[in-house]
């Protein structure tokens, strides 16, 4: 699995078509956020608190019960980069309140809301730090935090968490660092998804070369070698390529990051976001995070 990544990758005209059609999903299934298929976990603890953490932007904090300290999971939706509902990450955000951690689904700007990169990776920082203050509020200290992203938010996270320092953004509550990232199901490179990703960028990579290199964290793998990293996909995801996440993984493991990939058999692109699917790994890695 871990290749070079100074050389392009040759693939067979069979493996580009294949890669053409995945695209070609991605686009029409993630149009929206696409929820999974059915709940999967009936939630034990309290409902969530709703918080506006910038000015139309509110984020749920599911908070777990008789913790004093307890991970944070700062989640954010896919949506193509064109928009971002959180509403299907709700059943995986009641699963790991009730098994231990702050889960926190935020609505985020994208495309449709008429703004371009870094405005969301800004979002995903400034809804962790208010998701912080929140959880200190109600008595539980949040360490590690964590940025978890389903596909185009998994590419976001990725962003958030790899350049956290290049994004300085200006919120209201004070700044945090985030210290490990979660990706399920990414399209990381956005140079193999040019036409999608000019929604987040407004521009081709022809027109904007530093700003596209910026923006991908297949080309950020070096940031932040410390910073641990969990990756899943479903194997049997027809939407985005289970080699994206392959790739990403090779990158961070040459640079130096501890990266967990976690390939999950007939799971899609939808279920491997579920409580079912996703839960129990994330709570497992968790665990050995603390």
């Amino acid at each position: 699995m871990e290749v070079g990544v100074a050389r392009a990758r040759r693939r067979s005209p069979a493996a580009l078509a294949a890669v053409v059609v995945a695209l070609a999903l991605l686009a029409a299934a993630c149009g929206g956020a696409s929820p999974p298929a059915a709940p999967t976990h009936s939630r034990t603890g309290a409902a969530p608190l709703s918080v506006e953490y910038a000015p139309g932007l509110v984020e749920d904090v599911y908070l777990p019960s008789g913790r004093r300290t307890a991970p944070l999971v700062l989640m954010v939706p896919g949506g193509s980069w064109a928009t971002a509902d959180p509403t299907g990450l709700a059943d995986l955000a009641g699963y790991l309140a009730d098994s231990g951690s702050v889960a926190v689904p935020a609505r985020i700007r994208a495309a449709n809301d008429g703004v371009r990169y870094p405005v969301p990776v800004d979002d995903v920082l400034c809804a962790l730090a208010a998701a912080a203050v929140t959880a200190r509020a109600h008595g539980v200290d949040p360490t590690p935090l964590v940025v978890l992203g389903h596909s185009s938010g998994a590419h976001l996270a990725a962003l958030a968490v790899l350049a956290a320092d290049e994004h300085p953004p200006a919120c209201r509550a004070p700044a945090v660092r985030p210290d490990a990232l979660i990706g399920l199901a990414g399209p990381y490179d956005v140079s193999q998804v040019p036409d999608m990703a000019q929604a987040l960028f407004g521009t081709t990579p022809e027109q904007d070369p530093a700003t596209w290199a910026a923006g991908n964290p297949a080309r950020r793998a070096q940031l932040r070698p410390e910073v641990p990293v969990l990756l899943m996909h479903g194997g049997d995801d027809p939407v985005v390529p289970a080699s994206f996440t392959a790739d990403f993984a090779a990158r961070l493991r040459q640079a130096g990051h501890p990266v967990t990939m976690e390939l999950v058999p007939h799971a899609d692109h939808g279920s491997v976001y579920s409580a079912a699917v996703a839960g129990p790994v994330i709570t497992r890695w968790l665990m050995r995070l603390r």
